[in-house]
């Protein structure tokens, strides 16, 4: 018997059922008892893969079922209201205001002396700059200063010669007059001799015919009275030579001092030119120096800073040769600008350059717009504007969209919607502008109007 059979009355363990298995291992393969599938046999699987398809059967017969009722309903409205009438655009007959008008591009720009672009008058090396782009300044602020040490010591000696040509002066004019003084003191002395001499000739004379004297006293006296003479001669020329050394010694001084002061004035226009200052109210476009930076004076050297009136703005329009001649000045202009959308701002023709502007083979007239009001918005150069200028104007006339006139048999007609019906109607138009038209004869205000072709379902008639 094998150790391993069981034992009558007692279950075999778990030790010695491997221990069989192993046995019966060693000795031959047991076959696995197979499992057999019935045909009817569910898994879970195939049970949600069924429930799955009987809901999407019922959300296709739901959605059959809701679009059925939604086309039974529409049919039947449509049946209860007889046929749907499509929706026409309409117009009101109104007033408004009416203008005739050119169009123009262009730009904002400074007027003429807006735009001042500063430069060095005189050369030398930056000091201080006090200027930055976009402060403003007021005309005479001081925005620059120049190193000026040997300018201030040329106005220096300028005085101290003006001084010393100004004592030249003043001495000739105190002690010239002097000198002429003298002169004239000694041409009377000279004149007092000649009478006295005189005298006493025509004395000897009158002693000789009565043998009162000799004939040698009277020539010695004659003698006498020409060497006087010639003294008095000598005194007066003198005296002519005196006076005319006092003029040119006074014209001389006179003329020193007038050098003198016209070279300290111009030393002091060169020191002046040291400190550059704003020439106009405005704001700092640009500055193309710093300090420390040595600038040239010349028409030749770069601007260094630049300056801008925003107050003094215009823009220059450009106006196609066909349009030139209705603009005159003195019409009024409107015009916008990219940087303010909807923004309207009023302007006026100021002036007209009579010279073309060709580009690209476009014949343009430059025409220049005085801007009125900003209304508190802050204009620029360069900024492009769409400019209006008003030719002419109409208020209060009726108008209409332009879309709604039609031409028939040559007049212009408008559908007029009265009593559910369109009725055509005869009109005569005036000016356009825009989508407006003017009417003329034909309607009255508050009428309505078809704007396009009476639709479908609406009938038409003849007025």
């Amino acid at each position: 018997m094998n150790t391993s059979s069981i034992e009558a009355g007692r279950a075999p363990s778990r030790s010695e059922s491997a221990r069989d298995d192993r046995a019966g291992h060693a000795g031959q393969t047991r076959p696995r008892a197979a499992v057999q599938r019935t045909p009817n046999a569910t898994t879970p699987r195939s049970l949600a893969r069924k429930k799955r398809r009987r809901r999407n059967r019922f959300l296709l017969l739901a959605f059959v079922v809701a679009a059925t009722a939604v086309a039974v309903g529409a049919w039947y409205a449509m049946r209860r209201s007889g046929s749907a009438k499509p929706i026409a655009e309409t117009a009101t007959v109104e007033r408004r205001g009416f203008s005739s008008s050119v169009l123009a591009t262009g730009a904002v720009q400074p007027q003429v002396g807006a735009e001042v672009r500063v430069g060095a008058r005189i050369s030398g090396k930056v000091a201080s700059l006090k200027a930055n782009i976009g402060d403003r300044v007021v005309r005479g602020q001081v925005i620059a200063e120049l190193e000026k040490e040997d300018l201030e010591a040329i106005v220096a000696q300028r005085e101290a010669e003006l001084l010393f040509a100004e004592a030249k002066l003043s001495a000739a004019e105190r002690l010239l007059p002097k000198e002429i003084s003298r002169a004239e003191l000694d041409l009377a002395r000279w004149q007092a001799t000649e009478t006295l001499f005189d005298q006493l000739i025509r004395r000897e004379n009158n002693l000789l015919k009565t043998n009162a004297t000799s004939q040698q006293a009277v020539e010695e006296a004659q003698e006498r009275l020409s060497v006087t003479r010639a003294q008095l001669a000598s005194a007066e020329k003198a005296l002519e030579m005196a006076k005319a050394r006092q003029e040119e010694e006074l014209r001389q001084a006179t003329a020193e001092v007038a050098r003198a002061q016209s070279a300290l004035a111009n030393a002091k226009v060169q020191l002046s030119y040291a400190t550059i200052t704003a020439p106009i109210d405005g704001v700092i476009a640009s500055v193309s120096t710093q300090e420390g930076e040595t600038v040239a004076a010349g028409m030749q050297a770069p601007t260094f800073v630049t300056i801008i009136d925003l107050d003094r703005l215009q823009v220059d329009a450009y106006v196609d040769e066909v349009d030139i001649g209705k603009v005159q000045p003195g019409q009024d202009a409107l015009f916008t600008v990219d940087t303010f959308p909807g923004k309207e701002f009023q302007g006026r023709v100021t002036a007209i350059y009579p010279k073309a502007v060709i580009q690209d083979n476009v014949v343009n007239y430059d025409v220049v717009v005085e801007i009125l009001d900003e209304d508190g918005e802050i204009l620029r150069p360069e900024m492009t504007a769409s400019v209006t200028v008003l030719l002419e104007q109409k208020t209060g006339v009726l108008a209409i969209p332009a879309k709604a006139v039609k031409r028939q048999e040559g007049k212009n007609v408008v559908n007029l919607a009265r009593d559910g019906r369109a009725e055509v109607r005869e009109i005569t138009v005036g000016w356009k502008d825009g989508q407006w038209i003017e009417v003329l004869t034909g309607l009255e205000q508050g009428q309505t109007i078809f704007v396009e072709a009476p639709p479908a379902g609406v009938s038409s008639a003849a007025p």
